[in-house]
């Protein structure tokens, strides 16, 4: 048994195969992250959310994300998310500078795969993160590709796969964020690797197998889990509404909820 590093968390999971690997690696680059229905998804961002409820990909994709249940806003929420807001926007500003991040340790994620944005990764933060939660240390710093290097748009923060929703809500009050993990892939089998594209995919996080029963009946391989729990935050975002948004295409943040699996080279 081979022990696979979450390439966010640093946590290392129980995968056999150098081919799981890279099938992490490929999923992280094309996940959908924007899968909420509009009447799930706060005032704040109403407009902005992509609806999974109905049929086709959009429903396939529901299947293989996780999201925390919205809540009512309690006393102290929107003050603690504020200064969440702020203490991100500190903690960011170093890595204006994409040099200044790699120099301090991130990792850019993919590099060779085109992205609308990409993740700068320090694993000891996400390994941190499993313990404690601390703003000023995101486990991901996310940038968008420009001409000459990258633009810092936001960042990530992380948690263990199995944190409760009450442990979330400490770190980032969920009626104002929502949480996401990526669920249910089920790795194709060999010789069908296209079943992973297009509206009639099969496999991956776009596909219409969702259950342990009917991977296996498709000679595939299920993993219930890829990753932690984890929130993104755009501090820079003068709207409300996109700063802890989880579908912000239209603000050049990356999702990936349209994308194709990119660069897909699945063994």
């Amino acid at each position: 048994m081979e022990h696979i590093k979450d390439s966010f968390t640093g946590q290392y999971c129980p995968h056999s195969g150098a081919g799981v690997l890279f099938l992490v690696s490929m999923a992280m680059a094309s996940i959908p992250h924007a899968v909420a229905s509009q009447q799930d998804v706060p005032p704040s961002h109403r407009g902005n959310a992509t609806t999974a409820s109905g049929e086709g990909e959009m429903g396939q994709m529901a299947a293989h994300m996780s999201l925390t249940t919205l809540r009512p806003v309690s006393a102290g929420d929107q003050q603690r998310a504020d200064a969440l807001v702020r203490a991100a926007t500190v903690a960011i500003a170093p890595y204006k500078d994409y040099h200044k991040a790699l120099a301090d340790g991130y990792e850019i994620f993919l590099p060779e795969v085109a992205q609308t944005q990409y993740h700068f990764t320090k694993y000891e933060y996400g390994r941190q993160a499993r313990l404690r939660f601390d703003p000023s240390k995101p486990t991901s710093l996310l940038y968008k590709k420009t001409a000459d290097g990258y633009e810092l748009v936001g960042a990530m923060y992380s948690d263990r796969v199995d944190a409760t929703e009450d442990e979330l809500n400490e770190r980032v009050p969920l009626s104002i964020a929502r949480w996401h993990q990526h669920i249910n892939f089920c790795k194709a089998p060999a010789g069908q690797q296209t079943s992973y594209f297009g509206p009639a995919a099969k496999f991956g996080l776009r596909g219409s197998i969702a259950t342990k029963d009917a991977c296996e009946a498709a000679g595939g391989t299920f993993y219930p889990h890829l990753f932690g729990w984890m929130v993104h935050i755009y501090p820079y975002e003068t709207d409300p509404k996109n700063i802890w948004s989880t579908n912000d295409d239209d603000q050049g943040h990356d999702n990936m909820d349209h994308a194709a699996m990119p660069a897909m080279k699945m063994p």
